[in-house]
């Protein structure tokens, strides 16, 4: 799962968030019945089983110190977010736009790329990447 958004979430900073977040972390694992969420006013609401599982991923990877973002995947990036989404250098990811690898519309004169487009892309070379690394368990 892809959770990211504009601006990231900021690390927690006490010692009482983290014990905070490791007790949630708890709770939504071990929960084996419908999850809600009171409000301050005592209203109770059902969380969609969707909502749920990304919340215990966002939890989970907190719990662990690691960021979180949000993007919607619709969301268009930058060649520079793309590449630090990709974890490549930002000519490269131009060189793939510009070699059709990547689908990118532009704004003036820069480009956009869909992040969605960018999932679909990485997923791929993820694919290739298993595919090539069997071939070279299986040469040798």
């Amino acid at each position: 799962m892809i959770l990211r958004h504009n601006v990231p979430i900021q690390a927690v900073k006490t010692e009482q968030e983290v014990q905070s977040i490791k007790q949630l972390e708890d709770i939504l694992n071990n929960q084996d019945s419908q999850a809600k969420l009171i409000g301050a006013n005592g209203e109770q609401i059902d969380i969609p089983e969707s909502l749920y599982q990304v919340l215990r991923h966002v939890v989970q990877a907190m719990a662990s110190g690691q960021a979180v973002s949000l993007v919607p995947h619709s969301y268009e990036m930058t060649t520079q977010q793309a590449a630090e989404f990709l974890n490549v250098s930002r000519p490269y990811i131009v060189k793939l736009l510009e070699q059709g690898e990547i689908p990118y519309i532009k704004v003036g004169s820069h480009r956009r790329v869909c992040f969605e487009d960018l999932v679909r892309y990485k997923e791929q070379r993820d694919v290739k990447r298993s595919q090539l690394l069997k071939q070279l368990i299986e040469m040798s």
